[in-house]
């Protein structure tokens, strides 16, 4: 979950990612085959997709999704780029990844699945990030830390470091999957049309991240979510989530990564049972408290 840096992060603000219980795992089998034998599990172990990829040019002999062919090829292809050795022994092998979320929450089951290949194939996770997509990579940082992040993707650095942000009032704060996954490719070319003065945005952007990160008061949070809003809103000219969509509700709405779909955070006083109550109202079945979803 981004917190703080939406669209921002892509340009050098400060933002705060707070990595999520529910991640992916991958499994590895050397078999007697010349190719790669791909199973991707849902989180009840369905199969969702399969795939026999060539070890010669990481292309599909077969596969049940060619666009999900196209982007592991790629994965594989820059993972290699980056470490000749790996799988230059023509050994086949059998995959088997598997989500632990709904494939729909938008949790990060490309930037999860990146960072376990780069594990596999000795890599920089980040490097591997680059190569393969054009998004600030904090997602990828996210996979392999154990807790909140400080991201930072400038161009004179790429930096992230584990913060202590566990605030007193967790107990207070939301997450609702709003049933609408977004295209975060799409996102970024619709911020790169819309944004306006750039470092402005970047600093302020920044300054609320440092102060976010030490807050110690709930209402005090809320003011900075809600500066946040207004500030990307300012700057790009998208609507505010809660007034397109929740402008009746008690406490605080804020948009998480690409606006428009996924995840929002929502503040209360009042505990699960009104916020639940509230959302469920306008058709919003998954309200995930703090320490039920947040590392």
């Amino acid at each position: 979950m981004l917190l703080t840096g939406e669209y921002a992060v892509l340009d050098g603000a400060k933002a705060l990612g707070l990595p999520t219980k529910l991640g992916q795992k991958l499994i590895v089998k050397r078999t007697t085959s010349s190719d790669l034998i791909w199973e991707s599990l849902d989180m009840k172990g369905k199969t969702w997709f399969e795939s026999t990829i060539s070890l010669f040019d990481f292309s599909a002999v077969t596969t049940t999704d060619q666009k999900v062919s196209d982007y592991l090829q790629k994965l594989l292809k820059n993972a290699v780029r980056l470490n000749s050795e790996f799988l230059s022994q023509w050994n086949g092998f059998k995959i088997e990844t598997q989500v632990e979320f709904p494939l729909d929450w938008g949790l990060g089951s490309s930037s999860t699945l990146i960072y376990l290949i780069s594990e596999w194939a000795e890599v920089n996770p980040l490097l591997l990030y680059f190569k393969t997509e054009d998004g600030s990579g904090y997602d990828v940082a996210c996979a392999f830390s154990d807790g909140p992040v400080e991201y930072v993707n400038s161009p004179d650095e790429v930096a992230y470091t584990e913060v202590d942000f566990n605030p007193k009032f967790k107990d207070n704060l939301f997450f609702i999957h709003l049933g609408n996954k977004q295209n975060s490719a799409q996102g970024i070319k619709d911020y790169i049309k819309a944004v306006k003065n750039k470092s402005a945005f970047v600093k302020t952007i920044t300054s609320i991240t440092e102060e976010i990160r030490t807050t110690k008061d709930l209402s005090d949070f809320e003011k900075l979510l809600q500066k946040h809003e207004d500030t990307v809103s300012s700057h790009t000219g998208f609507e505010k989530v809660k007034d397109r969509l929740f402008s009746d509700y008690s406490g605080t709405v804020k948009s998480l990564g690409a606006w428009g779909g996924d995840f929002v955070m929502a503040t209360s006083v009042d505990g699960m049972d009104y916020v639940k109550k509230y959302f469920n109202s306008k058709g919003y079945d998954t309200i995930l408290g703090y320490q039920e979803i947040i590392l």
